[in-house]
């Protein structure tokens, strides 16, 4: 049996590589010097029969609390990744937020925060825009590891909506290019599964 010490050396290594293939994690080979890597916003949504497993991912938020993807099944759950100092990431906050309210209890929200050396920019963050929902704690990127095929190293800023079974359903690499896409989204994953 392989130890949890082994598996977590090994799942960073395959981080480490994947993110030294795509760029540095500090804006390097490709980043344009911006340590991130702006996507085209488009929607990628998966047919109910092509989603693989639910992801699985367990971590802790920012004030170092518990917090689990597998606990939020039941309802689709939209992700947000993103950094404080990210300005895409702040531009589409409050579509985000937004979103948020207008669906209500019918889907989950949950962040990312995958750069901040610390919580203190983070929580602003937070503060500053309004969020309410928790943010999983992962300043090297492993919760990324998590989705495979969907998210790489620098997907930020990136949403991935799982639908009630924690199986991607849809995703956006790069900025949410308005509230109403995501909140269709998010609508479609409900109605169809």
């Amino acid at each position: 049996m392989v130890s949890r010490r082994v598996l977590s050396t090994v799942a960073a290594a395959v981080f480490l590589l994947t993110a030294s293939g795509c760029s540095s994690l500090h804006g390097l080979n490709g980043t344009d010097g911006k340590d991130f890597v702006q996507g085209d916003g488009g929607v990628h949504e998966v047919a109910v029969a092509d989603r693989g497993r639910p992801v699985g991912f367990t971590g802790k938020d920012l004030d170092g609390k518990p917090l689990s993807l597998a606990a939020l099944r039941g309802r689709p759950t939209v992700i947000s990744v993103w950094w404080a100092g990210c300005p895409p990431c702040r531009k589409e906050a409050p579509l985000l937020v937004g979103a948020q309210q207008q669906l209500g209890d019918r889907a989950h929200f949950v962040g990312v925060d995958v750069r901040d050396g610390g919580t203190a920019a983070p929580k602003t963050f937070e503060s500053q825009f309004g969020i309410t929902w928790p943010s999983f704690y992962s300043p090297g990127g492993e919760a990324l590891l998590a989705f495979p095929g969907t998210l790489t190293p620098n997907s930020i800023p990136a949403t991935v909506v799982l639908d009630a079974q924690g199986r991607v359903a849809a995703s956006i690499i790069g900025a949410v290019p308005s509230q109403l896409t995501l909140v269709q989204m998010v609508q479609d994953v409900i109605v169809h599964g």
